[in-house]
């Protein structure tokens, strides 16, 4: 594939400068893009962390964690998670989306149904497969269709369902006490907290958090590449959850974990979201501005035309039009502003006032 054909297929290539903003065909302008929840991935600090890291410990352990690559780093980072999140064990994967993968062939055999969010993400469908059983979607956010979904599986289903704590194409949340109370005893509920993570609940430990749900019978999976600003992923639940992962998933073994470089700085990044307040209290400052339980709105123009006005104005406002195609989202394409605890008030203030004529 020449660069051209490349271009077409992949977004316009962006240049970070500072920690909102980017450098857009010459232009810098105010950034809503991503999902970098507290802009750590520029924070000064965890930049340091990974120089030093780097020099020390060099790119890559090349190898799998079940072989020669395991390190120190790499459990100091799980013991951090199982702290912060509260949670019996975790196991760091190689990304977010694998973490999901990495359960399923960890589970499969275990259960005779899966039950899946329709706009569940990507990683998630394709976790459903391998569990090698039949899956059933049930309607977007409705947990009376996945109540149904469950009911006509039979009265001997061992269920397993799949969600999103978060929604990424708009930041809806998944209504998970209710999920719960539909679900059998013997069920699992894998939550694909990525986005929930370090920005949902009083101290950040997510969806869980936020809805005051404990239960044994939910597996987590997060990545560190949003509110940690880092790279890769974890498994959150059991240690007999993390054991069968280490030894039943093909994934797992046969992959190369983070870099330790970015798995230091995930360390530290885990730090920053639990010990600074100021930190969740301006993310939670600047959601508050928009109105949302998440730091994420989307607007999706009824017209191309409309798209047109719409990416006008938000340049002529000095803000970066954030127009995507996301699975989930509509196929024509939506804008979708992801606010950070970086943004200040002005800069909120501009974004919304944009908005206003097109909501």
């Amino acid at each position: 594939m020449d660069g051209i054909e490349q271009r077409i297929s992949l977004s316009e290539p962006l240049e970070q400068v500072g920690r909102v903003h980017v450098r857009y065909r010459g232009r810098k302008l105010i950034y809503f893009g991503g999902c970098d929840y507290y802009r750590l991935a520029s924070d000064a600090k965890l930049k340091k962390v990974v120089t030093r890291s780097l020099e020390k410990h060099g790119l890559n352990v090349a190898a799998s964690r079940v072989t020669t690559g395991n390190h120190d780093i790499y459990e100091q980072l799980e013991a951090a998670l199982g702290v912060f999140f509260q949670v019996e064990a975790a196991l760091v994967t190689s990304t977010g989306y694998t973490a999901n993968l990495a359960i399923a062939q960890a589970l499969a055999g275990e259960f005779s149904h899966v039950v899946i969010d329709e706009s569940a993400h990507p990683s998630l469908k394709d976790a459903a497969q391998f569990f090698d059983c039949p899956i059933i979607a049930y309607k977007h956010r409705d947990a009376k269709a996945a109540a149904m979904a469950i009911a006509r599986s039979g009265e001997f289903a061992r269920i397993a369902l799949l969600t999103d704590g978060v929604f990424a194409h708009d930041g809806s949340l998944a209504p998970v006490p209710e999920l719960m109370r539909a679900l059998p005893g013997d069920a699992t509920l894998l939550l694909d907290d990525a986005h929930g993570a370090g920005v949902l609940g009083k101290n950040g430990r997510g969806t869980t958090e936020h809805f005051g749900v404990r239960d044994k019978r939910i597996v987590r999976s997060i990545t560190l590449s949003k509110a940690f600003g880092s790279f890769g992923g974890a498994v959150l639940g059991s240690k007999q959850i993390c054991r069968k992962v280490v030894s039943r998933s093909r994934l797992f073994a046969g992959s190369t974990p983070p870099p330790l470089p970015l798995a230091q700085a995930a360390v530290h990044g885990l730090a920053n979201v639990q010990g600074d307040e100021n930190l969740r209290a301006r993310l939670k400052r600047n959601t508050d501005l928009i109105d949302r339980e998440f730091p994420i709105m989307a607007v999706e123009p009824k017209s191309a035309s409309q798209t047109s006005n719409l990416k006008r104005d938000l340049l002529k406002a000095g803000i970066f039009p954030t127009l995507i195609r996301y699975p989930g989202g509509p196929a024509s394409g939506y804008f979708r502003f992801a606010i950070s605890s970086e943004h200040t008030p002005e800069q909120m203030n501009g974004l919304l006032a944009v908005l206003r004529k097109y909501q």
